[in-house]
């Protein structure tokens, strides 16, 4: 869709008399479009759902709330938390799980720890530790953490004291002594309260958290969990929505002084939002640029373009 988009928007510039905009710049104003409509989904979805409870809304209503949610459900992600230390576990970020976090939706606990220990040898689909009794304490469902991608999935199968098949393929780095921990498949939402209020929580003996009524407050880069015995590795996850990735038009070779554009460079990133969207995209990239256009006066435009295509 990047390509699409940049085709419009030049087509749009170069009608108007509009200036050049580098790579650089289409890139940079393609990723403030794309956070400023991400960012418009949940103001939207809010207010809907507000008309929807003051039975102000219609059909109509119903089905853009379906709408939003979808495409807010294409950034939702689970993942386990990164431990920090004892009781404290890094929030999402570049660093931990890959992607930062718009919004920590659910944080769960696991209440029963199992084992933990490295893989000694990498198959598809399996955890094979060589000290391992997993017969002795390993059930089917149990779930497997992989500590270093924070990745989970269930045991399928215990076939012996050192093999567990798995569900999905988590440990399919090639390489082993790759930490791990096993926990019972039940869990309890982690309930958010306030760094003052949490302390209040902690020591007091009828409202102290439990693992079936557990706690947590949110710091600047991790939260902290309480009971303390929520203390392992891979223990602590989350449901979050993370922000979509930097869109990248990238180009290999310039032809009549021109950058051709190259999906195959190792940086591509095409736009994460649904197709729906690219009408608004370049209009919000015409924005940054410097000029105002109607949504029909683009809309024209793009099917200038996709017919231009289409002929080629």
């Amino acid at each position: 869709m990047i390509n699409s988009v940049r085709n419009t928007v030049f087509s749009v510039l170069n009608k108007n008399n509009y200036g050049y905009i580098s790579p650089q710049d289409f890139n940079l104003f393609a990723k403030q479009a794309q956070l400023e409509i991400f960012e418009d989904y949940f103001t939207d979805y809010n207010t809907a759902i507000n008309k929807e409870n003051a039975r102000v809304s219609g059909t109509e209503y119903a089905n853009a709330t379906k709408g939003i949610e979808e495409s807010i459900d294409t950034f939702s992600v689970i993942k386990n938390f990164d431990q920090k230390s004892t009781n404290k576990y890094f929030t999402p970020s570049q660093i931990t799980t890959g992607d930062d976090y718009y919004l920590l939706n659910k944080v769960m606990s696991y209440t029963t720890f199992i084992t933990n220990g490295t893989n000694t040898t990498q198959q598809t689909n399996k955890l094979i530790d060589t000290t391992a009794t997993f017969t002795s304490s390993v059930a089917i469902g149990d779930i497997v953490v992989n500590i270093e991608s924070l990745e989970s999935t269930e045991v399928l199968v215990v076939q012996s004291n050192t093999i567990l098949d798995l569900e999905e393929n988590i440990f399919n780095d090639p390489t082993t002594g790759v930490k791990y921990s096993i926990f019972k498949p039940e869990n309890y939402e982690v309930e958010k309260v306030t760094n003052s209020k949490i302390s209040m929580l902690a020591n007091s003996i009828l409202t102290a958290p439990t693992k079936t009524f557990p706690a947590y407050s949110l710091n600047s880069d991790s939260v902290t969990v309480l009971p303390k015995t929520i203390n392992n590795e891979g223990q602590v996850f989350s449901q979050y929505i993370r922000y979509p990735k930097d869109p990248k038009w990238t180009y290999n070779t310039l032809t009549g002084g021109q950058p051709v554009f190259d999906q195959s460079q190792s940086d591509y990133q095409d736009f994460e939002l649904p197709i729906d969207d690219e009408i608004m995209l370049v209009i919000k990239i015409l924005q940054y640029s410097g000029m105002q256009i109607r949504e029909t006066e683009v809309v024209q435009f793009a099917n200038l373009e996709e017919q231009k295509d289409n002929q080629q």
